[in-house]
């Protein structure tokens, strides 16, 4: 009777271990799938983002022309001082010709906004360049109003009533009147790249923020890579262990974690309020994103110093190398690709900050591109952040743009950093 109910309770057991293990196995599956779940539904909203922002921001790219027979008389222009002509005028004549039944003031103010206010310095710029145009007729392709644009882009609803809409029936008549003779079309937007800030949608552009942020970065960098990787050689490579090393070395990693508006309070205070330095400027948003990327440069360093093994630098003692010589001929060449790395990443996340340049007066108009650290200048963050606030609705597509220039150079920047990290790390 003994035997067989040992038997018995030894099958029992081998069965309790197989259920466990299929309970297990079934736990590792389900954990699989949770994490495989999770990362679709990341990527799903990241695809969802971008997607978003590519459809609202792809049209800045293009906007609308009018094609109109405008005609430089001799009489109104003079070669000698040609900036004070009235080059508004001929534009006027020209859509009146085009729509003679429009007789009445508020119609024709109606009927003059089809074209931009940009229009008038695009005829005196081609006089400026060929005078022979004076006295002759020209067929002139000129930048379509904000209105008109976002008729040919689709972005007015039709469906609404005419109180409703952004463009009334009688300005798209006036459009689909020219649409149906060819002399409209959108096409590709280089003043976007080319221009300023403007208070008209159609002239706005973000050449002045792209060379402020180019401006800004370059000082950031200039200072937080040097001074950074300088800090981490220091700390990981010369310094003793002590209560004061520790400190600093606490005191960086929570830094690391301050938020970004802490550092602009800090640089409007400082750099401002202290030294006098002109608000708005390049240098003065360098030096404050300087401050906010030196903990990460620095940790990132001091992670590339540890990475490499303590058999580089015992060889290089060995062979009677000093400390200095071991770490600038050995260490820092290895550690390197790490801290460039390290550096590019801190200076992807300074590109898309704004929160501390609002606090130094980046937040200003600026129309003018800036040529120098010193000139007053805004941002790529700080530039969407305004038109986004714009109630004019053509900024919307504006802003979009704006974004998916921002979102290329922070691809670029972290493509940058990759390509550093294959290009020249060496694995032991």
């Amino acid at each position: 009777m003994s035997k067989p109910t040992e038997i018995a309770g030894r099958m029992t057991s081998q069965e309790k271990v197989a259920a466990s293990l299929k309970r297990r196995y079934w736990a590792e599956r389900r954990f699989r799938a949770y994490g495989l779940a999770a990362v679709m539904i990341g990527v799903l909203f990241v695809v969802l983002l971008f997607g978003t922002i590519i459809q609202k921001g792809h049209t800045a790219f293009e906007q609308a022309y009018i094609q109109l027979d405008v005609a430089y008389p001799a009489d109104d222009i003079d070669v000698a001082d040609i900036a004070s002509a009235d080059f508004q005028a001929p534009i006027r004549a020209a859509l009146r010709a085009r729509f003679p039944a429009v007789t009445e003031r508020a119609e024709l103010r109606k009927l003059y906004a089809l074209v931009s206010t940009a229009a008038p310095t695009t005829l005196q710029k081609r006089v400026e360049h060929e005078h022979a145009l004076i006295g002759k007729h020209e067929r002139l392709w000129l930048l379509a109003g904000s209105k008109t644009d976002m008729v040919m882009k689709g972005q007015v609803d039709l469906t609404l009533p005419e109180a409703d809409r952004a463009a009334d029936d009688q300005e798209l008549g006036w459009i689909g009147a020219l649409r149906a003779t060819g002399d409209i079309r959108t096409r590709f937007n280089p003043q976007f790249f080319l221009s300023g800030d403007s208070r008209e949608p159609e002239q706005a552009g973000v050449l002045g923020a792209l060379v402020g942020t180019f401006l800004t970065l370059l000082v950031t960098l200039i200072l937080s890579f040097p001074i950074g990787v300088a800090a981490a050689v220091y700390l990981e490579e010369f310094a003793r262990r002590s209560r004061l090393t520790d400190l600093i070395e606490v005191n960086i990693n929570n830094l690391a974690a301050v938020p970004s508006i802490v550092f602009g309070l800090l640089g409007l205070a400082m750099f401002i309020q202290f030294f006098g330095m002109p608000r708005s400027a390049p240098l003065v948003g360098g030096l404050v994103l300087s401050l906010m990327t030196l903990p990460t440069i620095i940790i990132a360093s001091r992670s590339a110093l540890k990475a490499v093994p303590p058999s580089i630098r015992e060889a290089a003692l060995g062979m009677g190398a000093s400390k200095v010589q071991t770490v600038t001929h050995h260490v820092l060449p290895l550690a390197l690709p790490g801290m460039l790395t390290g550096a590019i990443i801190g200076m992807a996340r300074a590109l898309g900050e704004s929160a501390p340049l609002l606090m130094i007066g980046m937040v200003a108009f600026i129309v003018d591109v800036p040529k120098g650290f010193a000139d007053p200048s805004t941002v790529l963050p700080v530039q969407i952040f305004l038109w986004a606030t714009s109630p004019e609705r053509a900024f919307v597509e504006r802003t979009s743009g704006a974004i998916i220039v921002l979102l290329a150079f922070l691809l670029l920047m972290n493509a940058i950093a990759v390509v550093l990290r294959s290009r020249f790390e060496r694995r032991w």
